[in-house]
């Protein structure tokens, strides 16, 4: 399997917690500045959409698990993704970067309403868009998000940053002889049970032939290396 080819446009998967840097709670502006950064040589050659977690805020299946109704659990949940979506938002507008939030729950005086085809005209005006509030609806998460809007936009991967270099056998910041994985194909990580994304995502890429690259967003450049190309991270995609 080689790396990925032929990119033009890319859905791009952020935690939450990538967003609070060493904080352990909340939003870091020096994060989403570094992040802005390091985007601004992505768009100039590629369409760029964007989905970003809520764990650094609140996480929904938490909360579910500490007794909190879970539909109710997961609608904060996306509103703590409004939030992340709003900060990145504005941490691209100030790098220069024209950026639309679009949000799947009704919050009109923050974002626009997630429309399929509003989406891809941004997208075709280079401007990047950034998804909030999930899918709107509870049980799912937002990695699922990420599969489902890269294959309504028909974006030709999905990247998902994470802070460590790829996939491992085992945690690599327990385990010192963790192995990690240059390529992996959808059943490898399904049938391993392998952190990459929840079983219903990588289902949904399978079942679409999206690839999946998983990289360290911490090292710097990383985004355009793996782009245009290079060998970055871990891809997951057929055989």
């Amino acid at each position: 399997m080689g790396r990925i080819l032929d990119v033009n446009r890319v859905l791009l998967k952020i935690s939450g917690e990538a967003l609070m840097g060493d904080r352990g709670y909340g939003i870091d502006p020096a994060v989403i500045a570094s992040l802005a950064q390091q985007l601004r040589d992505v768009v100039v050659n590629y369409e760029l959409a964007i989905v970003v977690g809520g764990g650094n805020i609140f996480r929904g299946l938490a909360a579910s698990a500490n007794g909190m109704d879970r539909a109710a659990a997961d609608y904060m949940g996306m509103l703590a993704t409004v939030m992340n979506a709003v900060a990145l938002h504005d941490g691209l507008m100030r790098a220069g970067i024209d950026s639309r939030v679009m949000s799947a729950i009704s919050i009109q005086e923050v974002a626009e309403p997630y429309i399929r085809g509003r989406a891809v005209r941004h997208l075709e005006k280079d401007r990047v868009v950034i998804f909030a509030a999930g899918t709107g609806n509870p049980y799912f998460t937002t990695d699922t998000t990420a599969a489902l809007r890269a294959l309504e936009i028909d974006a030709d991967c999905v990247m998902k940053a994470t802070r460590v270099d790829g996939v491992y056998d085992k945690d690599p910041k327990k385990h010192d002889d963790a192995v990690r994985y240059d390529h992996l194909s959808y059943i490898d990580v399904l049938s391993k049970g392998l952190n990459v994304m929840d079983s219903t995502a990588i289902s949904l890429c399978m079942d679409n032939d999206l690839p999946i690259l998983v990289f360290n967003m911490e090292t710097e450049g990383n985004i355009k290396r793996a782009l245009a190309g290079e060998d970055v991270g871990t891809l997951v995609q057929g055989e």
